[in-house]
């Protein structure tokens, strides 16, 4: 591969330091991004697909290479600003528009506050994730920290309290309401 990427000029090597991807490099990754995180959006929102099941998809999709047809996904799907994961989908020209969020770990207790991202998308963590009835947009506080381990007790509104784990609490991602 990297044989590859360097005979189409998208890398550097420097020598005890290893490779890079040069600005070019760096655009057509960012393109590589923005498709699949769209397919993803795609899957997720007129396919029906679950939030865990788009990644594998979207790896094949994403190397579609018409720049007409991800353009106009793009306006099909109205301009959508992330991806079902909560991750920045890059507009045409590559850029990001990030957004303010805080790890649920680091949220004071009785802040109310809205899922915005996980970092750890992998099929077992999603799957508990939707087990607990936790998505993008889900309403949430922490009610308890517990020394022992670290763990939360959260409440999200019209559920009972659950417990989660610090690694759980780790990869989630949220906006305050204040």
């Amino acid at each position: 591969m990297l044989k590859k990427l360097k005979d189409q000029k998208l890398i550097l090597y420097e020598r005890y330091r290893g490779f890079r991807l040069n600005t070019d490099g760096k655009k057509v990754a960012v393109q590589i991004i923005r498709k699949h995180r769209l397919w993803e959006y795609f899957l997720v929102e007129k396919l029906s697909f679950g939030w865990d099941e788009v990644h594998e998809v979207a790896e094949e999709l994403e190397h579609v290479s018409s720049r007409k047809l991800v353009d106009r996904l793009d306006s099909f799907l109205e301009y959508p600003q992330t991806d079902p994961h909560g991750d920045p989908i890059p507009d045409s020209n590559g850029r990001f528009s990030l957004k303010r969020q805080v790890c649920l770990a680091d949220l004071p207790l009785h802040l109310s506050a809205e899922v915005t991202g996980i970092s750890d998308q992998t099929a077992g963590m999603l799957e508990l994730l939707q087990d607990k009835e936790i998505r993008m947009g889900t309403r949430l506080e922490v009610r308890k920290r517990f020394a022992f381990d670290h763990s939360l007790e959260i409440k999200i509104r019209n559920h009972p309290p659950v417990t989660l784990s610090e690694r759980v609490a780790k990869n989630i991602f949220v906006r305050d309401e204040t």
